[in-house]
C-alpha cells in the first residue's frame, strides 16, 4: 500500500502536467508588396521586379510555424542558363521609417536573415523523425517500469493481513494507478502519432511546396514557396534575390501584425 500511495500522486501530477490545456496569445502576420509592378491577381496583391533578365513575381501566401511563405515565380529572360536557389533570398528587417533594424544578438550588425534551404530542412525532418522514435521508446521503458512497480506494490500489499476497508482502499488505489498508466501510454502514442503526422507535412512542404534549387534554361520558369523567418520587430521587409555576378532583384513588403488567442494542450513526453 505504501508503494502505491507514493506512486499514485506522482503519476496523477505527471499526467495533469502533460495534458493540461493552456491559453497563449500568438502574433499573426500579413505581408503586402509595395514595390515593383504591383497588381491584384485572384484577390491577392502581386509584385513583379526584374533586373538583367531575371524576373521575380511574388505574393504573400500564408504563415506557417516560424515562417512567412511567399509564392514566388522566377523567370529566366536571359539568353543563358541561370541557377535558381531559394536560399539566395535575403531578408533585411526595416523599422517604421524604413531604417535598418539591428540584430538582437549583436547590436553592431543589421537584422538580416536568409530564406530556408529546403534541402537542409528535409534533412532536419529525417533527424526529427528519429528523435520522435527514440522518445517513444523511452516512454515505453518508463511505462514498463511504472507497471512493474505498481504490480509489485499490489502484490506486496495484498499479501498483508488487511481489514475489509483496507482491502477496498488498496484495490481502489491500485486500480487508479493502473488506469493512470494506461492513460499515459495512450497519451504517449497519441503524441507520437501527432508529431509524426506533423513531420510528414513538413517533409511534404520542403519536398513538394517549396521552391527548389534548379537550373533554368533561357525562357524557362520555376515556381514555389519561399519560406522566410518571422521577424516580429519589422515594419517592412526588404527582400533581395541575388544570383551572383548576374542580378540582384529587390522586393519590398509591408508587414502587418495582429494577435490571436489559441488554446493549446501540453504534450506529455
Amino acid at each position: 500500500m505504501k508503494h502505491a500511495t507514493g506512486l499514485l500522486p506522482l503519476l496523477i501530477i505527471g499526467l495533469l502536467t502533460a495534458c493540461s490545456p493552456s491559453t497563449i496569445i500568438m502574433n499573426t502576420y500579413s505581408l503586402r508588396p509595395i514595390s515593383g509592378d504591383v497588381a491584384t491577381l485572384d484577390g491577392k496583391p502581386v509584385t513583379r521586379a526584374e533586373q538583367n533578365g531575371v524576373a521575380v513575381i511574388a505574393s504573400f501566401e500564408r504563415e506557417e510555424d516560424d515562417f512567412v511563405a511567399l509564392d514566388v515565380e522566377v523567370k529566366n529572360l536571359t539568353d543563358h542558363v541561370i541557377e535558381v536557389n531559394p536560399a539566395d533570398f535575403k531578408l533585411i528587417a526595416l523599422g517604421e521609417t524604413r531604417d535598418t533594424l539591428t540584430d538582437p544578438a549583436n547590436n553592431d550588425l543589421p537584422l538580416i536573415r536568409q530564406a530556408a534551404d529546403p534541402s537542409y530542412e528535409s534533412g532536419r525532418v529525417v533527424q526529427a523523425r528519429k528523435t520522435e522514435e527514440k522518445r517513444l521508446k523511452r516512454a515505453k521503458v518508463l511505462n514498463t517500469v511504472l507497471m512493474v512497480a505498481a504490480i509489485a506494490s499490489d502484490i506486496s500489499s495484498s499479501n498483508r493481513n488487511q481489514s475489509y476497508g483496507e482491502f477496498v482502499n488498496n484495490r481502489i488505489s491500485h486500480d487508479v494507478v493502473y488506469q493512470a498508466i494506461a492513460v499515459k501510454r495512450a497519451v504517449n502514442y497519441g503524441n507520437f502519432a501527432n508529431r509524426m503526422q506533423r513531420l510528414d507535412y513538413e517533409d511534404y512542404r520542403w519536398r513538394e511546396l517549396a521552391l527548389r534549387a534548379r537550373t533554368l534554361q533561357p525562357n524557362e520558369t520555376v515556381r514555389g514557396l519561399v519560406y522566410l523567418p518571422k521577424l516580429t520587430a519589422a515594419r517592412y521587409l526588404s527582400i533581395d534575390y541575388t544570383i551572383p555576378d548576374q542580378a540582384s532583384v529587390p522586393l519590398l513588403f509591408e508587414q502587418e501584425l495582429g494577435t490571436q488567442t489559441v488554446s493549446k494542450r501540453r504534450r506529455g513526453r
